[in-house]
């Protein structure tokens, strides 16, 4: 059992809307991610703190709420992290900006994950790293302790030796859709 998370926390002030509400292929952002991740884990967490009660309108998921999304990313993993079932065999996590990966290398990363249950596996485009990120059991205690001002990778890094980078062909995982043009340039 594999968890996922989706972190749809933000203020999305460049956007000027919430971007877990934009449309892509039919699909609200945080639609189209809990469908797919749905496919591949359990449960699917999607964290809210901005425009929550907008997207608990458009999105049929299990929310948490970020008390303090203004920290940043790395208080919504934790927040989400504090709720996933204490006997998951890992998690998942991306950002609701990143709706574009392609569920076969949704499916790639996990069967590698699944192989190397000690890993930490993130794909990589064109010698890019991106989302998902795929992290074991053991380092949820390693994120939650990490300090208001530190960011993910600073578990990334410290477990340099348990990642596994995956060369995918999906420049999906690369998406960030942070602004109009970006968002304009996805849906194009």
């Amino acid at each position: 059992m594999i968890a996922g998370i989706i972190l749809a926390a933000g203020a999305s002030s460049r956007m000027g809307r919430p971007k877990a509400l934009l449309e892509y292929h039919g699909e609200t952002f945080a639609g189209r991610l809990v469908r797919v991740l749905s496919r591949f884990c359990d449960p699917v967490i999607v964290v809210l703190g901005y425009h929550a009660d907008a997207i608990r309108e458009r999105v049929i998921a299990n929310f948490v709420v970020n008390p303090d999304p203004d920290r940043g990313q790395l208080s919504s993993l934790q927040t989400a992290l504090a709720a996933i079932p204490s006997d998951a065999d890992g998690f998942l996590f991306t950002p609701v900006d990143s709706p574009s990966v392609s569920e076969d290398t949704i499916e790639r990363l996990l069967a590698i994950f699944k192989e190397r249950r000690d890993a930490i596996v993130i794909p990589r485009f064109g010698g890019r790293r991106g989302h998902p990120v795929c992290v074991p059991p053991a380092l949820i205690a390693d994120f939650l302790a990490l300090g208001a001002t530190e960011q993910t990778r600073v578990v990334v890094n410290r477990n340099a030796d348990r990642v596994v980078y995956v060369d995918v062909d999906d420049a999906g995982i690369l998406a960030d859709i942070d602004d109009p043009a970006a968002y304009r340039a996805l849906v194009q």
